[in-house]
């Protein structure tokens, strides 16, 4: 005897509800009307003769049963949706990544003409910005975060760990100076966020007392342009700066340089389920490779 089962959009209608709990941002993901998700939730509850959703004074939150049932078919879901995506001998479908400006604008974007001749298929959306999207909200497939020492996010691989070296433009310094206290006698710029020329100063053996007064305080993609026309000298990952470095827009400017962290790739439980985001993984993480220390 066959199974009752509840219509199919019902019940992605319910789970894209549940996990954004919001009927609008469920609706825009699924690219149908906010009464549309409305009308096929209250459908689902009455079919069930249970509320899923109770409205609170913070927005739409899952009642008990809603949520046991969210956790129950929700696998289920993700697995005919993976079943069905490997049928297909090619992948396609959009890849949603959210990244820091200033890696997404100068390491990620000039190298996606690649992936986009492997996969012409797939479609690579970059949300460029400063807050972690959560990825276990669905709010994006991937992304890529930089993580301090010590620190480490769940699910996530290593991306790059490339050492910090001092860059500026040819216009500023013309190449290698062979003495780290002459980077001192440059303007130099410093990331409102953080004081990485100090412990640049202890790698070099430069006394305390040499420690830079900073000319310059600005956020990262703001000191990069700084940098870029010749005004300082920027403290920066040799993997950010590589496509400039090649160009002969910035030189490296000593061979003074140590780790500071590194990028790392963030995902969700579900988000290898699908092959375009598994082909965009394996890509990013090959094309990345010569930027991961050997340990």
């Amino acid at each position: 005897m066959s199974l009752p089962l509840p219509p199919l959009n019902a019940l992605r209608a319910f789970e894209a509800a549940g996990r954004h709990e919001s009927f609008s941002r469920a609706a825009e993901e699924l690219n149908v009307s906010h009464s549309s998700i409305s009308r096929h939730v209250r459908g689902l509850e009455d079919r069930l003769g249970m509320q899923l959703f109770r409205v609170m004074s913070r927005g739409l939150v899952l009642t008990r049963e809603g949520a046991a049932y969210l956790a129950e078919i929700s696998p289920a879901l993700e697995a005919i949706a993976q079943a069905t995506e490997d049928m297909a001998e090619i992948p396609e479908g959009v890849v949603w990544i959210n990244a820091e400006p200033l890696f997404a604008a100068k390491w990620l974007i000039p190298r996606l003409a690649s992936f986009h001749a492997l996969h012409p298929e797939v479609e690579v959306r970059v949300e460029a910005s400063k807050r972690l999207a959560d990825v276990q909200r669905y709010e994006t497939d991937l992304a890529l975060r930089f993580v301090h020492p010590g620190g480490k996010y769940p699910l996530s691989e290593l991306v790059s760990d490339a050492p910090l070296y001092p860059f500026a433009a040819p216009s500023l310094v013309s190449g290698a100076l062979t003495d780290p206290a002459e980077v001192l006698t440059y303007p130099l710029l410093r990331d409102r966020g953080s004081d990485i020329w100090s412990r640049w100063c202890k790698v070099a053996g430069l006394p305390e007392d040499d420690a830079p007064q900073f000319n310059w305080y600005m956020r990262s993609p703001m000191a990069y342009e700084a940098a870029l026309t010749g005004q300082a000298i920027i403290l920066i990952s040799a993997e950010v700066v590589d496509h400039d470095a090649k160009a002969g827009r910035l030189v490296r400017v000593s061979d003074v340089g140590f780790q500071s962290g590194g990028f790392y790739l963030v995902r969700s439980e579900g988000a290898m389920r699908r092959k375009a985001v598994r082909v965009f993984r394996d890509w990013l993480l090959l094309e990345s490779a010569p930027w991961r220390s050997a340990g």
